[in-house]
Protein backbone atom coordinates (compact mmCIF):
# COMPACT_ATOMS: atom_id res chain seq x y z
CA UNK A 1 0.00 0.00 0.00
CA UNK A 2 1.59 3.45 -1.40
CA UNK A 3 1.63 6.25 0.91
CA UNK A 4 -1.50 8.21 -0.18
CA UNK A 5 -3.28 4.54 0.20
CA UNK A 6 -2.78 4.43 3.15
CA UNK A 7 -3.74 8.09 4.34
CA UNK A 8 -7.05 7.48 2.95
CA UNK A 9 -7.66 4.42 5.02
CA UNK A 10 -6.80 6.50 7.81
CA UNK A 11 -9.22 9.10 7.00
CA UNK A 12 -11.78 6.27 6.15
CA UNK A 13 -10.99 4.58 9.67
CA UNK A 14 -11.34 8.14 11.22
CA UNK A 15 -14.00 8.90 9.34
CA UNK A 16 -16.47 5.37 10.25
CA UNK A 17 -15.41 5.90 13.91
CA UNK A 18 -16.96 9.02 14.56
CA UNK A 19 -20.83 8.39 14.66
CA UNK A 20 -20.00 5.47 17.25
CA UNK A 21 -18.24 8.03 18.89
CA UNK A 22 -21.23 10.87 18.97
CA UNK A 23 -23.96 8.37 20.07
CA UNK A 24 -21.91 6.59 22.70
CA UNK A 25 -21.14 10.74 23.88
CA UNK A 26 -24.85 11.45 23.22
CA UNK A 27 -26.00 8.42 25.43
CA UNK A 28 -28.25 8.95 26.48
CA UNK A 29 -30.69 10.73 24.22
CA UNK A 30 -33.84 8.94 23.90
CA UNK A 31 -36.38 6.94 26.88
CA UNK A 32 -34.75 4.10 29.22
CA UNK A 33 -36.82 0.63 29.56
CA UNK A 34 -35.88 -1.39 32.47
CA UNK A 35 -37.52 -4.85 32.23
CA UNK A 36 -38.61 -6.91 35.14
CA UNK A 37 -39.10 -10.47 35.46
CA UNK A 38 -41.96 -10.24 38.26
CA UNK A 39 -45.26 -8.32 38.41
CA UNK A 40 -46.03 -5.07 40.72
CA UNK A 41 -45.49 -5.24 44.30
CA UNK A 42 -42.38 -7.37 44.36
CA UNK A 43 -39.26 -6.69 45.89
CA UNK A 44 -37.57 -6.26 42.19
CA UNK A 45 -40.50 -4.32 41.04
CA UNK A 46 -40.54 -2.01 43.76
CA UNK A 47 -36.18 -1.47 43.56
CA UNK A 48 -36.74 -1.06 39.67
CA UNK A 49 -39.57 1.98 40.24
CA UNK A 50 -37.20 3.56 42.56
CA UNK A 51 -34.18 2.95 40.12
CA UNK A 52 -36.36 4.12 37.10
CA UNK A 53 -37.17 7.67 39.12
CA UNK A 54 -33.53 8.15 40.21
CA UNK A 55 -31.98 7.86 36.79
CA UNK A 56 -34.22 10.32 35.54
CA UNK A 57 -33.25 12.77 37.71
CA UNK A 58 -29.82 12.08 36.83
CA UNK A 59 -29.80 11.13 33.19
CA UNK A 60 -32.77 13.93 32.03
CA UNK A 61 -34.73 11.33 29.71
CA UNK A 62 -37.43 9.07 30.95
CA UNK A 63 -36.96 5.74 32.51
CA UNK A 64 -40.15 3.27 32.17
CA UNK A 65 -40.22 -0.01 33.66
CA UNK A 66 -42.02 -2.94 32.42
CA UNK A 67 -43.23 -6.01 33.84
CA UNK A 68 -43.03 -8.73 32.00
CA UNK A 69 -43.84 -12.13 34.30
CA UNK A 70 -44.21 -15.27 33.58
CA UNK A 71 -42.25 -18.38 32.09
CA UNK A 72 -39.92 -19.11 34.95
CA UNK A 73 -38.54 -15.01 33.97
CA UNK A 74 -37.81 -16.45 30.50
CA UNK A 75 -40.25 -13.89 28.66
CA UNK A 76 -38.07 -11.12 30.69
CA UNK A 77 -34.89 -12.05 30.19
CA UNK A 78 -35.06 -12.79 26.49
CA UNK A 79 -36.71 -9.68 25.70
CA UNK A 80 -33.51 -8.09 27.20
CA UNK A 81 -31.30 -10.59 25.30
CA UNK A 82 -32.70 -10.57 22.00
CA UNK A 83 -32.74 -6.16 22.27
CA UNK A 84 -30.45 -3.76 20.30
CA UNK A 85 -27.26 -3.87 22.46
CA UNK A 86 -27.73 0.14 22.75
CA UNK A 87 -27.45 0.54 26.23
CA UNK A 88 -31.97 1.69 25.93
CA UNK A 89 -33.68 -1.58 27.34
CA UNK A 90 -32.23 -3.39 30.54
CA UNK A 91 -33.22 -6.36 32.59
CA UNK A 92 -33.06 -5.25 36.39
CA UNK A 93 -33.13 -8.84 37.76
CA UNK A 94 -33.30 -10.77 40.79
CA UNK A 95 -31.32 -13.93 41.00
CA UNK A 96 -33.99 -15.66 39.66
CA UNK A 97 -33.34 -15.20 35.86
CA UNK A 98 -29.46 -14.58 35.67
CA UNK A 99 -28.15 -17.06 38.90
CA UNK A 100 -31.23 -19.77 39.91
CA UNK A 101 -32.31 -20.68 36.63
CA UNK A 102 -29.43 -22.23 35.81
CA UNK A 103 -29.64 -24.54 38.46
CA UNK A 104 -33.05 -25.28 37.91
CA UNK A 105 -32.89 -25.59 34.07
CA UNK A 106 -31.23 -28.44 32.13
CA UNK A 107 -31.82 -25.79 28.88
CA UNK A 108 -32.61 -22.12 29.08
CA UNK A 109 -33.64 -20.09 25.62
CA UNK A 110 -30.38 -17.78 26.64
CA UNK A 111 -27.31 -17.61 28.38
CA UNK A 112 -27.51 -16.01 31.54
CA UNK A 113 -23.71 -15.00 31.47
CA UNK A 114 -22.60 -14.71 27.42
CA UNK A 115 -26.39 -12.94 26.47
CA UNK A 116 -25.74 -10.20 28.92
CA UNK A 117 -23.49 -7.92 29.89
CA UNK A 118 -23.13 -6.95 33.59
CA UNK A 119 -23.83 -3.41 34.83
CA UNK A 120 -23.71 -3.50 38.20
CA UNK A 121 -25.60 -5.08 41.40
CA UNK A 122 -27.94 -2.86 43.60
CA UNK A 123 -29.05 -3.94 46.68
CA UNK A 124 -29.89 -7.46 48.56
CA UNK A 125 -32.34 -8.65 51.46
CA UNK A 126 -33.52 -11.61 53.53
CA UNK A 127 -36.16 -14.05 53.06
CA UNK A 128 -39.14 -14.85 55.04
CA UNK A 129 -41.62 -17.91 55.90
CA UNK A 130 -44.70 -17.25 56.29
CA UNK A 131 -47.81 -18.89 56.85
CA UNK A 132 -51.43 -17.61 56.81
CA UNK A 133 -52.71 -15.33 60.60
CA UNK A 134 -55.02 -18.26 61.71
CA UNK A 135 -52.96 -21.46 60.91
CA UNK A 136 -51.79 -23.39 63.35
CA UNK A 137 -48.39 -23.14 63.15
CA UNK A 138 -47.14 -20.62 65.52
CA UNK A 139 -43.01 -21.66 64.92
CA UNK A 140 -41.08 -23.25 62.50
CA UNK A 141 -41.07 -26.72 64.82
CA UNK A 142 -45.32 -26.37 64.17
CA UNK A 143 -44.77 -26.23 60.10
CA UNK A 144 -42.58 -29.14 60.20
CA UNK A 145 -44.17 -31.36 63.33
CA UNK A 146 -47.38 -30.70 60.85
CA UNK A 147 -45.58 -31.75 57.85
CA UNK A 148 -44.30 -34.93 59.43
CA UNK A 149 -47.48 -36.08 60.53
CA UNK A 150 -49.27 -35.39 57.31
CA UNK A 151 -46.35 -36.26 54.64
CA UNK A 152 -46.91 -34.32 50.99
CA UNK A 153 -50.30 -33.18 52.11
CA UNK A 154 -49.43 -29.35 52.57
CA UNK A 155 -48.89 -27.25 49.92
CA UNK A 156 -46.61 -24.50 49.48
CA UNK A 157 -46.05 -21.59 46.67
CA UNK A 158 -43.32 -20.52 45.07
CA UNK A 159 -43.08 -17.04 42.78
CA UNK A 160 -39.64 -17.74 41.23
CA UNK A 161 -36.76 -20.62 40.60
CA UNK A 162 -34.86 -18.87 43.71
CA UNK A 163 -38.07 -19.29 46.16
CA UNK A 164 -38.72 -22.84 44.91
CA UNK A 165 -34.66 -23.66 46.05
CA UNK A 166 -35.38 -21.91 49.34
CA UNK A 167 -38.10 -23.96 50.39
CA UNK A 168 -36.58 -27.01 48.43
CA UNK A 169 -33.77 -26.92 50.52
CA UNK A 170 -35.81 -26.51 54.08
CA UNK A 171 -37.73 -29.57 53.09
CA UNK A 172 -34.41 -31.53 52.33
CA UNK A 173 -32.89 -30.15 55.64
CA UNK A 174 -35.98 -30.60 57.92
CA UNK A 175 -36.53 -34.71 56.26
CA UNK A 176 -40.39 -33.23 55.50
CA UNK A 177 -41.89 -33.48 51.97
CA UNK A 178 -44.60 -30.69 50.50
CA UNK A 179 -46.70 -29.99 47.44
CA UNK A 180 -45.09 -27.32 45.40
CA UNK A 181 -47.52 -24.39 43.52
CA UNK A 182 -45.74 -22.40 41.47
CA UNK A 183 -46.63 -18.41 40.79
CA UNK A 184 -45.80 -15.91 38.18
CA UNK A 185 -44.45 -13.98 40.89
CA UNK A 186 -44.35 -13.90 45.14
CA UNK A 187 -47.75 -11.33 44.90
CA UNK A 188 -50.15 -14.41 43.74
CA UNK A 189 -48.34 -16.37 45.54
CA UNK A 190 -48.73 -13.95 48.91
CA UNK A 191 -52.47 -13.23 47.35
CA UNK A 192 -53.11 -16.86 48.11
CA UNK A 193 -51.42 -18.10 51.03
CA UNK A 194 -53.88 -15.25 52.40
CA UNK A 195 -56.59 -16.92 50.89
CA UNK A 196 -55.80 -20.56 52.37
CA UNK A 197 -55.62 -22.08 48.81
CA UNK A 198 -51.35 -23.05 50.37
CA UNK A 199 -50.49 -23.60 53.63
CA UNK A 200 -46.86 -21.40 53.56
CA UNK A 201 -44.49 -19.51 51.46
CA UNK A 202 -40.80 -18.58 51.36
CA UNK A 203 -41.08 -14.65 49.57
CA UNK A 204 -39.09 -11.51 49.83
CA UNK A 205 -39.36 -9.83 53.29
CA UNK A 206 -40.65 -6.64 51.77
CA UNK A 207 -43.57 -8.30 49.83
CA UNK A 208 -44.54 -10.03 53.22
CA UNK A 209 -44.95 -6.87 54.79
CA UNK A 210 -47.89 -5.51 53.84
CA UNK A 211 -49.84 -8.81 55.05
CA UNK A 212 -48.34 -9.25 58.08
CA UNK A 213 -49.37 -5.61 58.74
CA UNK A 214 -52.81 -6.23 57.41
CA UNK A 215 -53.42 -9.06 60.43
CA UNK A 216 -53.27 -11.89 56.99
CA UNK A 217 -50.36 -13.45 57.47
CA UNK A 218 -47.59 -14.57 60.34
CA UNK A 219 -44.03 -14.70 60.16
CA UNK A 220 -42.09 -17.92 61.22
CA UNK A 221 -38.21 -17.23 60.09
CA UNK A 222 -36.32 -14.91 58.44
CA UNK A 223 -33.59 -16.36 55.92
CA UNK A 224 -30.89 -14.29 56.41
CA UNK A 225 -28.01 -15.16 59.13
CA UNK A 226 -29.31 -12.13 61.69
CA UNK A 227 -32.76 -11.41 62.37
CA UNK A 228 -34.39 -8.18 60.74
CA UNK A 229 -34.53 -4.94 62.87
CA UNK A 230 -38.20 -4.67 61.85
CA UNK A 231 -38.89 -8.23 63.27
CA UNK A 232 -35.92 -8.65 65.99
CA UNK A 233 -39.05 -11.30 67.40
CA UNK A 234 -38.70 -13.83 64.26
CA UNK A 235 -36.26 -15.55 64.69
CA UNK A 236 -33.61 -16.83 61.38
CA UNK A 237 -34.10 -20.39 60.39
CA UNK A 238 -30.90 -21.08 61.77
CA UNK A 239 -32.07 -20.48 65.18
CA UNK A 240 -35.20 -22.67 64.44
CA UNK A 241 -33.27 -26.01 63.97
CA UNK A 242 -31.81 -25.34 60.34
CA UNK A 243 -27.93 -24.65 61.11
CA UNK A 244 -26.13 -23.56 58.71
CA UNK A 245 -29.00 -22.29 56.37
CA UNK A 246 -28.62 -18.87 54.38
CA UNK A 247 -30.66 -17.94 51.26
CA UNK A 248 -31.06 -14.07 50.62
CA UNK A 249 -32.61 -12.43 46.98
CA UNK A 250 -29.87 -9.74 45.35
CA UNK A 251 -31.13 -7.22 42.64
CA UNK A 252 -28.75 -5.66 39.66
CA UNK A 253 -29.26 -4.36 36.43
CA UNK A 254 -27.72 -6.32 33.06
CA UNK A 255 -28.05 -4.89 29.46
CA UNK A 256 -27.69 -7.02 26.15
CA UNK A 257 -24.72 -8.47 25.23
CA UNK A 258 -22.29 -6.55 23.06
CA UNK A 259 -23.48 -3.32 24.47
CA UNK A 260 -20.85 -0.61 24.00
CA UNK A 261 -18.17 -0.44 26.95
CA UNK A 262 -18.98 3.68 27.04
CA UNK A 263 -22.03 2.73 27.47
CA UNK A 264 -22.11 0.19 30.37
CA UNK A 265 -19.23 2.65 32.27
CA UNK A 266 -22.34 5.34 31.62
CA UNK A 267 -25.21 3.05 33.35
CA UNK A 268 -23.27 1.16 36.14
CA UNK A 269 -21.74 5.32 36.83
CA UNK A 270 -25.01 6.47 37.61
CA UNK A 271 -26.35 3.47 38.89
CA UNK A 272 -24.18 3.30 41.67
CA UNK A 273 -24.01 6.93 42.27
CA UNK A 274 -27.87 6.22 43.06
CA UNK A 275 -27.07 3.35 45.68
CA UNK A 276 -24.13 5.21 47.14
CA UNK A 277 -26.50 7.78 48.81
CA UNK A 278 -28.06 7.75 52.21
CA UNK A 279 -31.69 8.21 50.49
CA UNK A 280 -30.54 4.50 48.64
CA UNK A 281 -29.51 3.00 51.81
CA UNK A 282 -32.75 4.38 53.75
CA UNK A 283 -35.18 3.15 50.75
CA UNK A 284 -34.38 -0.76 50.75
CA UNK A 285 -34.02 -0.18 54.99
CA UNK A 286 -37.62 0.74 55.06
CA UNK A 287 -38.01 -3.48 53.27
CA UNK A 288 -35.28 -5.06 55.65
CA UNK A 289 -32.45 -4.88 52.50
CA UNK A 290 -29.04 -2.91 51.79
CA UNK A 291 -27.24 -1.64 49.70
CA UNK A 292 -25.09 -4.04 47.99
CA UNK A 293 -23.54 -1.67 45.15
CA UNK A 294 -20.45 -3.13 43.14
CA UNK A 295 -19.73 -2.46 39.06
CA UNK A 296 -19.60 -4.42 36.11
CA UNK A 297 -16.45 -6.52 36.37
CA UNK A 298 -17.43 -7.52 40.10
CA UNK A 299 -20.60 -8.48 39.21
CA UNK A 300 -19.82 -10.97 36.64
CA UNK A 301 -17.36 -12.54 38.99
CA UNK A 302 -20.63 -12.60 41.66
CA UNK A 303 -22.89 -13.53 39.46
CA UNK A 304 -20.93 -16.62 38.20
CA UNK A 305 -20.24 -17.23 41.83
CA UNK A 306 -23.85 -17.40 42.78
CA UNK A 307 -24.86 -19.99 39.64
CA UNK A 308 -22.56 -22.31 41.57
CA UNK A 309 -23.83 -21.59 44.87
CA UNK A 310 -27.50 -22.14 43.91
CA UNK A 311 -26.85 -24.94 41.67
CA UNK A 312 -25.14 -26.61 45.18
CA UNK A 313 -28.38 -25.60 47.06
CA UNK A 314 -30.63 -27.21 44.57
CA UNK A 315 -28.35 -30.55 44.51
CA UNK A 316 -28.63 -30.50 48.27
CA UNK A 317 -31.88 -30.71 48.48
CA UNK A 318 -32.33 -33.36 45.49
CA UNK A 319 -34.11 -30.83 43.07
CA UNK A 320 -34.03 -32.83 39.59
CA UNK A 321 -33.07 -30.38 36.59
CA UNK A 322 -36.21 -29.57 34.76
Amino acid sequence: MNKAMRLLALVCAAWLAQPAAAVHAAYPDKPIRLIVSFPPGSGTDSNARYVARKMEERLGVAVTVENRPGGNSFIAAQAVATAEPDGYTLLLASNSPVATNAAMFKQLPYDPVKDFAPVARLGYGAMALAVKADAPYKTVADLVDAARKRPGELNFGSGSASYQIATELFLSMGGIKANHVPYRGAAPALTDLAGGQVDFVFADYGAVIPFVQSGRMRLLAVTGDTRLKSAPDTPTLQESGFPGYYMVNWTAAFAPARTPPAVIEALSDTLLSIYRTQDAADFLARTNWEVFPVGPKALGEFQREEIRKWDQAAQRAGIPKQ
